[in-house]
């Protein structure tokens, strides 16, 4: 056939603008294609200029109707990353048909030393836009973006979960810089500490020397500055006219009367996993990266592993929380598959095999969220 008769995916869609949108916070490289021209366009843009990305497409999208006689149809895509997804809520109040990429997801070249350039990767991103379009299984993945709601809502977890490691860095702080000259921290997180520090004397019968004293005084301040943030984050309330705030609020309060999870677990599953919408157990799996990892080419057969891919928070949380559940539902169906399987083993395989059980017991505990069906032999709290 010869290569002027061949018609390449571009020519297909008539009547469609196709937007790709690489972000960075000092510019935007904007790589269109339109039907009225048989070639890419790229325009670069001050990063945030959102007033200029839609004049930019609006005046593609007026040009092309004058050619193609009808008004073309826009879709854009950009990565998920540092901009959120304020910028897809733009776009689709103006009409436009947005998605968001997983980065992870898009295909590249797996050469030691690639080309990485916004021009290229804004190729990419448009050539990815319009695969997914067409239709073509599997090409990339789409964010599902939360509602402005849902994404306010679990900020504070995420804060808490900040603001737990500040506490833990400023108390360890502390504690290392007294045992310097050998004397013993006691619990810095007391109202009183400071106090109890001026009678502390060391081996010698030497108070703490004033310039160290001067800087564990301002550490210690930062350490009461944290634990009253974490107590004010500990005592706020959802506001009650936000729908997908109350009803997520009413999902933690749902997990909480299972025995082994509290607030803290809770708050995160919620804010992390369960405030979304999924259609199978293999979907909650994958995003909360408890997925296996099979490789498997010609002879070689092997599993490396969970993905990894999802949600790290979640991951973690789930992790710890399973360890939990084996201890406090000691009845459940899930805790006894545990036992039954690890009886007599190794360490090792004890942490292989919580992996498995948590991923089973974040299925359970969906199915709990979305059906009301309680985990088999789970106690339940007073």
């Amino acid at each position: 056939m010869h290569a002027s008769n061949i018609r390449t995916p571009i020519e297909t869609y008539i009547g469609t603008i196709f937007v790709a949108i690489e972000l960075s916070q000092k510019s935007w490289l904007v790589v269109m294609h339109s039907p009225d021209r048989d070639r890419i366009s790229r325009h670069k843009l001050l990063g945030g200029d959102h007033g200029g990305l839609l004049a930019l497409i609006e005046k593609v999208r007026n040009r092309a109707a004058r050619v193609i006689g009808s008004e073309p149809a826009v879709v854009s895509c950009y990565e998920a990353g540092y901009d959120g997804f304020w910028l897809h809520r733009r776009l689709s109040a103006a009409g436009i048909t947005n998605v968001v990429f997983d980065p992870a997801s898009i295909a590249v070249e797996q050469r030691s030393r690639r080309a990485k350039t916004d021009r290229i990767d804004g190729e990419v991103l448009l050539r990815t836009l319009m695969a997914y379009r067409r239709g073509e299984p599997r090409v990339v993945r789409i964010v599902r973006v939360p509602s402005r709601e849902q994404e306010d809502a679990r900020r504070d977890s995420r804060e808490r979960h900040r603001l737990i490691k500040e506490q833990t860095g400023h108390t360890n702080r502390i504690k290392g810089l007294l045992r310097l000259v050998g004397i013993e921290p006691g619990n810095p997180r007391r109202r009183d500490w400071l106090k109890w520090l001026a009678e502390q004397r060391d081996c010698q019968g030497q108070p703490v020397p004033p310039r160290l004293l001067a800087e564990v005084k301002r550490e210690h301040a930062r350490l009461m500055l944290v634990c009253a943030q974490l107590q004010e984050l500990a005592e706020a309330s959802a506001p009650a006219e936000e729908p997908a705030a109350a009803r997520m609020a009413e999902q933690k309060a749902q997990l909480r009367r299972l025995k082994s999870l509290g607030p803290a677990f809770a708050g995160t599953l919620v804010d992390e996993v369960f405030y979304k919408n999924f259609d199978n157990r293999r979907q909650l799996a994958s995003y909360v990266g408890l997925a296996p990892s099979p490789w498997r080419s010609g002879g070689t057969d092997h599993e490396q592993g969970i993905s990894k891919a999802g949600n790290r928070r979640a991951r973690q949380q789930a992790v710890e929380l399973t360890w939990l559940w084996v201890r406090h539902q000691p009845e459940s169906a899930l805790t006894r598959w545990f036992l039954e399987r690890t009886a007599g083993a190794s360490a090792r395989v004890r942490r292989i095999m919580i992996i498995a059980l948590a991923r089973k017991l974040m299925v359970a505990l969906w199915r709990y969220l979305t059906t009301g069906l309680v985990p088999e032999g789970a106690v339940m709290k007073a």
